[in-house]
């Protein structure tokens, strides 16, 4: 069957203000959620409008390596949260004084708090070895799958739903929980589920983990260090 080159172009206009708005406070007002989910079940069809934002996420070379893996088990999750309180005691040994005291009392309880654990995975061979746009950086596939998380995160917030992405974890333990296939990557266990707060400012810097950066310490002019 011969694919359809007959697409149309559409108009690219700006939104309008409302919208334009709703988008940025989207993005203003995203928090990784830690602790603060609500028992109540995410229903099948918002579930699957976050997982179709994540996969209308931009991909190099169109290749949409992701697969989605959504957890309501509690059992497995358990193992999760297991696998992940060994790396967490881990990474707390890497700190000291203050920072690790700091670091011991944030509470990271969503793996078994949030009704519903997401794995996002790569898988680098979608497209075979030679892919449009990856030709000289391998890591593009890996970047486009962080792309759907970021989809995903968002339209969560405009759902009123806390996402919570964990990463402290040993890649093998979580591929022996889910049954992953060694060649494919995990890229993200996202905890998901309801809040009824969310921080104004980012937990971290609430909690005096760090600030945001000034914006204008961080932009250059045409080559690195432009403009000093």
């Amino acid at each position: 069957m011969r694919p359809d080159h007959s697409g149309s172009l559409a108009r690219a206009g700006a939104f309008s203000a409302d919208e334009r708005e709703a988008v940025y406070r989207a993005i203003e007002t995203r928090r990784d959620v830690r602790s603060e989910f609500l028992p109540d079940p995410v229903a099948d069809d918002v579930v699957g409008r976050l997982l179709a934002a994540a996969h209308h996420a931009p991909s190099v070379g169109f290749m949409q390596p992701w697969n989605f893996i959504v957890v309501r088990d509690a059992g497995i999750r358990s193992q999760v949260w297991e696998a992940f309180s060994r790396a967490n005691a881990e990474a707390a040994e890497m700190f000291s004084g203050a920072q690790q005291s700091a670091y011991r009392s944030l509470k990271l309880e969503g793996i078994r708090t949030a009704p519903l654990g997401i794995c996002v995975t790569c898988d680098p061979e979608r497209c075979g070895d030679v892919v449009l746009g990856r030709t000289h950086n391998r890591r593009m596939d890996s970047y486009s799958t962080v792309c759907a998380v970021q989809n995903l995160w968002l339209a969560a917030r405009a759902e009123g739903i806390g996402v919570g992405w964990v990463s402290i974890f040993h890649e093998a333990d979580l591929k022996r929980v889910l049954g992953v296939p060694e060649r494919i990557e995990i890229v993200a266990w996202l905890c998901v589920g309801y809040v009824d707060r969310l921080y104004d400012q980012p937990e971290l810097a609430v909690k005096g983990w760090r600030q945001r950066l000034p914006l204008e310490e961080l932009v250059f002019a045409d080559r690195w260090g432009g403009g000093e």
